[in-house]
């Protein structure tokens, strides 16, 4: 049941146990546990070979195709050919690091820059989420001369030492140091009707105990749809009254970009839009390139200039050629496939084909905007027991929550309804649902395409 926390490396994880797997898998899952060592983490009770992937699809040794449901770095699809082409003619020119001056990092620069409110113009480059929420927490501490931060309960936001502190569900023993102070998430199971001001006084309370204790505020940090605590996206705007008391206590506020960010919410590029607040700080990562690793920070001139006179900031190949070609090949791909309105459009399908689905199931709740859907049992053993029956009927989904039992669902941005009812119909097959596939079945002739 909902009693046991699951650090987010635990979740849907490999237990090493080789029993099942095929010679090949067996042999693999060896080699990896010898070259990794502790630090090897895979997916599934039998672990996946990928040879190639394309679109909303991965290919495995085993001769299988799996619809990713799961994966959000390719955020416009796997092997998108035009990320392809923008990486393969760039490396074939040239590739350097960033002291020197060539026009697709200041194009890119200027394009992303255009999608964040005014007031956000500065850019910083970087290779990962990690190193992004690194430096966002260096700008934060500088522009407020405070040292604490309040995040979620089961926050995740990298794997840097600092960035580690600041995620909770990182830990398998001990807890954040105390310059760290956790709230909960914003669920209306445990803050009712209204999560603004329940989440905000909760942030509220956490400042406060801090600031007793002598540590001085620095800043909130979230990811502005709760990925790891579950996906918690609703009601727009529940966000604001936690800002304002931030901004009153003269903390920050940091909106983590890097899993709502580039459309994947349906409503615009960013997760922050949704609540109708401009942050001070926004970081963004895995899907900013495609699968190319290249990240960032979008904040203010005032805040980057008061860290720089301070601290010199160089990252070798974050603003390179290569990896801002990939980046900008993303944001084509996002306004010329048309993925914002896709994701709104099948993230709707999606919704309201899992909302009928929990009148007959054991659903507690369905959570989400856009294509990244949160679905909550009671369970955590039924979720993994789901997770690893999908990935047998060929989908891939993960899991998320302070307890792992909320299926993550968050594709490629490029699926499709047809996609999205294979899951549900697959969901409601594993769990013995008797009905609810018919009463859903007389509306698909009218489902948006």
């Amino acid at each position: 049941m909902r009693d046991k926390e699951q650090p987010i490396l635990s979740l849907n994880a490999f237990s090493n146990d080789d029993a099942g797997l095929t010679a090949d898998i067996a042999a693999l899952v060896a080699r990896r546990r010898r070259d990794f060592g502790a630090g090897s983490v895979l997916f599934y009770d039998h672990p996946l070979k990928i040879v190639r992937a394309e679109g909303s699809y991965l290919y495995a040794s085993d001769g299988r195709t799996y619809l990713d449901f799961y994966n959000n770095v390719p955020t416009v699809g796997h092997c998108h050919p035009k990320v392809v082409e923008a990486v393969r003619r760039q490396i074939g020119e040239f590739n350097t690091h960033s002291r020197y001056l060539f026009d697709i990092a200041q194009d890119y620069a200027e394009k992303l820059l255009a999608t964040f409110p005014a007031g956000l113009s500065n850019l910083v480059l970087t290779c990962t989420g990690s190193e992004s929420n690194d430096l966002a927490l260096r700008l934060a501490r500088k522009a407020s001369g405070g040292h604490g931060f309040v995040v979620t309960r089961a926050a995740y936001h990298g794997n840097t030492a600092a960035v580690t502190e600041v995620s909770p569900s990182s830990y398998k023993q001990g807890a954040p140091p105390p310059h760290v102070r956790m709230v909960p998430a914003p669920d209306p199971a445990l803050f009712g009707d209204d999560v603004a001001q329940g989440f905000a006084d909760a942030v509220g309370a956490a400042i406060a105990a801090m600031e007793a204790d002598g540590i001085r505020f620095a800043g909130l940090l979230v990811d502005t749809i709760f990925s790891s605590d579950g996906v918690f996206s609703d009601p727009p705007g529940f966000l604001k009254p936690a800002v304002d008391v931030v901004r009153a206590a003269g903390g920050l506020f940091i909106a983590d970009e890097v899993q709502p960010g580039f459309g994947r919410t349906g409503e615009g590029l960013w997760g922050f839009g949704r609540h109708g607040v401009v942050p001070d700080i926004v970081t963004m990562g895995k899907p900013m390139g495609n699968g190319y690793p290249i990240a960032g920070v979008v904040t203010r001139p005032d805040i980057l200039t008061a860290f720089c006179a301070d601290f010199g900031y160089f990252n070798t190949f974050a603003a390179s050629p290569l990896a801002t070609a990939a980046a900008m090949a993303v944001l084509e791909a996002i306004e010329q496939d048309e993925l914002i309105a896709n994701a709104a459009r099948v993230g709707k399908h999606l919704m309201s084909r899992l909302k009928h689905l929990q009148a007959h199931a054991p659903i507690i709740a369905v959570r989400g905007a856009g294509l990244y859907l949160g679905v909550e049992f009671g369970d955590g053993e039924l979720a993994k027991t789901l997770i690893n029956g999908l990935r047998d009927r060929g989908i891939l989904v993960g899991a998320a929550g302070q307890f792992g039992n909320v299926l993550k669902i968050r594709p490629p941005l490029c699926v499709t309804t047809e996609h999205a009812d294979r899951l549900v119909d697959a969901i409601d097959e594993l769990l013995g649902v008797k009905g609810a596939r018919e009463s859903i079945r007389d509306t698909r002739d009218q489902r948006p395409r």
